[in-house]
């Protein structure tokens, strides 16, 4: 039992359930092997995220192939089957790694990212053995370049610069690269010919689409482009769907054609099959929807049931007959399931017998979607987790996700279960600026627009009160990233709208945050918050910094203290100004942990010390 619980006036039934649910592990990112009998993926069921591998069947214990001090991010496996490559955060620092390893275990070794300054992007497995393709920021300036590594012999070689880049694919005879340009909602697909460094958009500036694709790659014909984008052509209007370019006409106007869309969704991630259907992931309304569907018409195929309601990751069989889905819902952490793509979907579906023991359904909610008009008309939408014995008005924390660009989905969340097992109610929205509703949606809070879309945080409470979820005067706001920046503005901007708030890794004020964060990442975000220079006016009215004497209500403020995305300063300094001003406040530094908090004793802190922050004040 942690110093927290022992101050904590929390009840010992839910001390325990906070410890059953925060303390779940799961596992994510799955890499099949190229034979299809064995699986790489990550797990914290050590407490940390490691690298795993395990065969399908599973009769003997997954062996952890990481180092021991190694936090794992992502993994790939090669397409001969005779490496795994991944990516470390060392420390919890977003400066990530690349490491290389065999699948027995042996000859693991750093490849990219030996410099502390400098951070990796994953990419991809080229086709010529033991070549994998990264985007490499040297953290000295905002861009990124693409950069060939031979894993065994180490050797690196630079394919392509100018801008930051992260590739999205790479050509079979390495001749071409694919990469992703551009800031935060203006992205865009260009191909780079090796030789000469030249960079075309794929669709052209000021076409339709030409700033709103995300993810491109090659055609198995080698003949065409294959993008996830956004065009005034899709159904929808401007919901990502899947389209095609000719190579020979990348970067001429008019040549996307779109093959697959839909008006009520977005498309998330898709595969292209040897018998000319493709997997859409499709993301409907926060839900994950699986698709087979024919690449020349569109029509479906068959649609592919899931077993639980999100589905962040996945690997496609070589034979493409079925896929290892991470899975996730309400009451479910993220786990490993197979699923055949034939349309049997959740009755098929089956997880992998050392799946993540689940905490007790009974210590959980089961969160409802409900809809909600703000003041100017627009709809908004959200999750509401009710503890089971509540019927009324009820102690309500609102939860606000990152992002902005983030979305709220009824995936497995340990801080809003355990506050619900603590007896208070939790609604989490996706106020506008949110993901998975189209690019209109997502882009109307960018810039000069962020200050008129702070009215999304009282209207909410206010439909809360009125629709008889919340009580007036014991309402709560916590929020991680820019939902801690979110939480703090609305702290200081209407003093009495909420009785507490806690943050996790928020930004207090946006002129030091662009100061201190990554030279890369401030770049890209210039499109979603301002010009650092140009803006500088406006970035400091939006800043809770500059108005925190305002701020009347009691507040946690938890960072990770290796946090350089959003650097660990802004906890800081809004705790100093606070603590100066005789505010009501807390400060939690979290040791060794980045953006994202990830040690499971950190975790179980984290959650134990918002959960009874929000018991005590409310």
């Amino acid at each position: 039992m942690t110093d927290a619980l022992r101050r904590a006036g929390l009840p010992t039934g839910v001390r325990l359930a906070i410890a059953e649910i925060a303390g779940a592990s799961g596992a994510w990112c799955p890499a099949l092997a190229p034979s299809g009998d064995r699986v790489a993926f990550v797990s914290d069921r050590s407490g940390l995220p490691r690298l795993e591998v395990a065969t399908l069947d599973q009769q003997t214990p997954p062996a952890v192939l990481s180092g021991p001090d190694e936090e794992v991010v992502s993994v790939a496996w090669s397409p001969d089957g005779e490496w795994l490559a991944y990516l470390v955060s060392p420390g919890g620092s977003i400066c990530a790694q690349l490491f290389a390893v065999r699948p027995d275990g042996t000859d693991r070794h750093l490849v990219a990212g030996g410099d502390p300054r400098a951070t990796v992007f994953a990419g991809g497995w080229t086709a010529l053995p033991g070549h994998y393709v990264c985007s490499i920021a040297p953290g000295d300036g905002p861009d990124a370049d693409v950069v060939l590594v031979d894993v065994v012999s180490g050797a690196q070689r630079t394919l392509a610069t100018g801008g930051f880049l992260a590739v999205t694919s790479v050509e079979a005879g390495e001749q071409r690269v694919l990469a992703r340009r551009g800031p935060r909602g203006h992205r865009h697909i260009v191909v780079i010919d090796v030789a000469t460094g030249v960079q075309r958009r794929v669709l052209p500036l000021g076409a339709p689409g030409g700033a709103a694709s995300e993810d491109g790659r090659f055609g198995p014909d080698g003949r065409s482009v294959y993008l996830r984008a956004a065009l005034p052509g899709l159904p929808g209007s401007d919901r990502a769907g899947l389209v095609c370019v000719p190579l020979d006409a990348v970067g001429v106007p008019g040549q996307g054609r779109v093959l697959v869309a839909r008006p009520d969704a977005d498309l998330e991630a898709y595969a292209l099959r040897a018998d000319g259907t493709t997997v859409c992931v499709w993301n409907v309304d926060g839900v994950t929807e699986l698709e087979v569907r024919d690449l020349a018409s569109g029509a479906l195929v068959c649609a592919v049931p899931l077993p639980q309601p999100v589905m962040p990751g996945w690997s496609l069989t070589a034979d493409g007959t079925a896929l290892l889905a991470e899975l996730t819902g309400p009451s479910v952490p993220r786990s490993l399931w197979l699923v055949p793509l034939d349309g049997d979907g959740a009755d098929g579906a089956a997880p992998l017998p050392s799946a993540p023991h689940r905490p007790d359904p009974h210590l959980l909610a089961t969160p409802v979607r409900c809809h909600y008009a703000v003041d100017d008309g627009l709809e908004l939408e959200g999750w509401l987790y009710t503890p089971r014995d509540v019927r009324g008005p009820n102690r309500t924390v609102v939860s606000f996700h990152g992002g902005p660009e983030g979305q709220e989905r009824p995936a497995y969340s340990p801080i809003a279960q355990s506050l619900v097992a603590a007896g208070l109610t939790v609604f989490a929205p996706n106020v506008r600026g949110s993901g998975g509703r189209g690019r209109a949606f997502m882009s109307a809070d960018d810039g000069a627009a962020r200050e008129a879309s702070f009215a999304d945080v009282p209207a909410t409470v206010r439909y809360l009160v009125e629709a008889g979820i919340a009580l007036p005067g014991q309402v709560g706001a916590h929020g991680w990233s820019y939902g801690g920046y979110l939480t703090l503005v609305a702290l200081t901007r209407w003093p009495d709208l909420f009785a507490a708030g806690a943050t996790l890794a928020g930004m207090s004020d946006l002129r030091t945050f662009f100061a201190g964060t990554e030279p890369w990442m401030a770049a890209a975000s210039v499109t979603e918050y301002g010009d650092p220079v140009a803006d500088r006016d406006m970035l400091a009215a939006i800043s809770p910094m500059t108005a925190l004497d305002r701020l009347r209500s009691p507040v946690l403020l938890a960072h990770g203290d290796r946090d350089t995305n959003v650097p660990v300063l802004e906890s800081v300094q809004a705790h100093q100004e606070l603590s100066a001003l005789g505010a009501p406040v807390d400060l939690l530094l979290l040791p060794g942990e980045g953006h994202t908090v990830v040690g499971r004793d950190n975790l179980l802190e984290l959650t134990e010390r918002v959960t009874e922050w929000f018991d005590r004040w409310l």
